[in-house]
């Protein structure tokens, strides 16, 4: 890249966003580029195009979407599937409209089929059915790597695709409507420690399995990506093991304090039976993630309360 290029942060107030913000910043990257959806609103193909014509972009790292857990993904199908599908093609063609060689797509381990096998590699991709509670959302975050592989066959882009697991860390959401499992968790512990409760309700059996990865490993996963040149492709980001949800469960607990008994509710459902990336294509070219997943889940608790405020104040969408 460019000594000092001008990155566009889509999505820079999302957990993902606000990781690489830190990031970059942090390692001299001076030229960022944010806008939050009250200056532009990313579904508007219109203002998308209008904010890259006005400016000089030479990297866009596009992290903005529309995110949830089980719940939220499984009541607003529509919702998930038209503004993910909306604000990837307006970004990735406004993108590729004003002169931007360098993309980064931000996908999820969601793309991969409900069986797949395990761990799950990139050429696995579309080998089966998806699970259903999160199809919609699934098949938009598919639409949004494929344009980037279009666009570098026909117009000679360098658009990369990063399918990062299931992350935690700071500027989490842990609304228990729309938050992912591990937020949820937390909250749960908390709330039920601060009230002395003697039961904490998990949803499901606790027997899936499920891989964790902190945020900032995902954006300093980005950061290597840029510097070592990495031009096309999907690649997984994640640690390469995993544990159960009653493993997850037990751990957050025993980080948050909370001493009571844990009841699973066999009537919610489990979603995929397990989720477990290979991720031996970025291992191969030098990179892996650091962060330990008890530390990170200590680290991400210390954060909580700032956290949770932000999020009843801004809402669970990630876009802006």
């Amino acid at each position: 890249m460019n000594a000092q290029p001008r990155i566009f942060i889509a999505g820079h107030r999302g957990m993902v966003g606000s990781a690489l913000v830190r990031e970059l910043a942090s390692n001299g990257y001076g030229e960022l580029v944010t806008r939050g959806h009250d200056a532009l609103d990313l579904t508007d193909q219109q203002a998308v195009r209008a904010f890259f014509a006005a400016e000089r972009i030479d990297v866009v790292l596009l992290a903005a979407a529309r995110v949830g857990g089980i719940l939220t993904n499984a009541t607003s199908p529509a919702t998930f599937a038209y503004e993910n599908l909306a604000i990837e093609t307006n970004v990735i063609d406004a993108a590729y409209r004003s002169g931007v060689e360098r993309l980064v797509f931000f996908g999820s381990s969601c793309i991969y089929p409900k069986h797949c096998r395990q761990p799950m590699r990139e050429s696995d991709l579309l080998s089966g059915a998806l699970e259903p509670t999160n199809a919609p959302y699934a098949v938009a975050k598919i639409a949004g790597l494929m344009l980037c592989e279009a666009y570098n066959r026909q117009y000679g882009t360098r658009y990369v695709a990063l399918m990062p697991t299931n992350l935690y860390g700071p500027n989490d959401n842990y609304d228990l409507s729309s938050g992912h499992v591990l937020p949820a968790l937390i909250r749960k512990a908390h709330e039920a420690k601060q009230a002395g409760a003697p039961t904490l309700i998990v949803w499901g059996t606790g027997e899936p399995r499920r891989e964790f990865l902190h945020v900032d490993d995902l954006a300093n996963a980005t950061r290597f990506v840029l510097e070592h040149d990495v031009s096309d492709g999907i690649y997984n980001v994640g640690v390469g093991s995993d544990l159960t949800i009653r493993e997850l469960a037990e751990r957050v607990a025993n980080v948050v304090g909370f001493r009571g008994e844990l009841i699973f509710d066999r009537s919610k459902p489990d979603g995929t039976p397990r989720k477990l990336l290979d991720v031996s294509k970025l291992a191969r070219m030098g990179w892996r993630a650091k962060r330990d997943l008890t530390e990170g889940i200590r680290a991400t608790y210390a954060q909580y309360p700032l956290c949770a405020a932000r999020h009843r104040t801004l809402g669970a969408a990630s876009n802006g």
